[in-house]
């Protein structure tokens, strides 16, 4: 099974790319975040003549947003809110093979890391602190099949971002973010996919802003997308890459997909 994830950053606006990516990679699965539109004006007729039939979509006008499209099909899907907020960032689907799929999308936090002066930056930490508690209560870490993906927002480690050090106090990468991340990421027993590949003092990312001139020249980046498994799935994963190539696409979204190859 070959699965992507990406942050489109509004699936209508950039459909065609998306299309490309369809065509060029086929993956098997594909999970979205910050689809940026209501579930009656998703593209679905679009993604179903592209070989996408099985869709999960929980939307958001103008905000947010998760999808899930597949060529697999889901025994069930459903998805849940945060911190008492109706904001649209989570979808699971199960497969019929019993792979549990949640595709995430972590709120970013504003600019100010701060959550006494900052609601965003507070809402941020509120849900990760939610995340760790919805998995933690499980116990059938060992036995479920299961991959989480999306935008997470975080940029965990030091060859996560261009400067380790200038970039401690800004948001997505401040020690308070990677804490609560990390206790995530073990409340489940998580493995990082990508990490499983690429050594950790080697950088690697996948997002670069809009506000820089020339992005490949700076090449300021961050991961803030992430695929992570299960421990009933160690050993599954064959393969994974990042689609740098991709940001420099007419039109781009800011994150380039991830990509990971699975013997499921």
């Amino acid at each position: 099974m070959k699965l992507a994830t990406w942050n489109i950053n509004s699936v209508r606006l950039r459909f065609d790319l998306v299309a490309r990516f369809l065509t060029e990679e086929a993956p098997d699965v594909l999970a979205l975040q910050e689809t940026k539109v209501v579930n009656d004006l998703f593209p679905a007729e679009g993604f179903a003549r592209l070989g996408y039939v099985h869709q999960a979509i929980n939307g958001q006008k103008g905000y947010h947003g998760v999808a899930v499209l597949s060529k697999l099909p889901f025994a069930k899907s459903a998805a849940r809110t945060f911190c008492e907020k109706g904001d649209s960032r989570h979808m699971c689907v199960t497969l019929q093979n019993g792979l549990e799929l949640h595709d995430f999308y972590v709120p970013a936090g504003g600019d100010i890391p701060d959550p006494k002066l900052n609601d965003k930056f507070a809402h941020k930490l509120a849900f990760l602190r939610e995340m760790e508690e919805m998995f933690a209560r499980r116990r059938d870490r060992k036995t479920v099949p299961a991959i989480l993906v999306g935008d997470l927002n975080v940029a965990p480690l030091e060859h996560d971002v261009w400067s380790h050090k200038q970039l401690l106090s800004v948001v997505s990468h401040t020690p308070v973010e990677v804490e609560l991340f990390g206790n995530a990421r073990e409340a489940f027993e998580w493995n990082d996919v990508t990490r499983q590949f690429v050594p950790e003092n080697e950088k690697i990312y996948s997002w670069w802003s809009y506000r820089a001139q020339d992005w490949r020249a700076s090449d300021r980046g961050r991961r803030l997308d992430h695929i992570w498994t299960s421990p009933a799935l160690k050993g599954a994963v064959t393969s994974q890459k990042i689609l740098k190539e991709m940001r420099g696409w007419k039109q781009p979204s800011d994150h380039v997909p991830v990509v990971a190859e699975f013997e499921v």
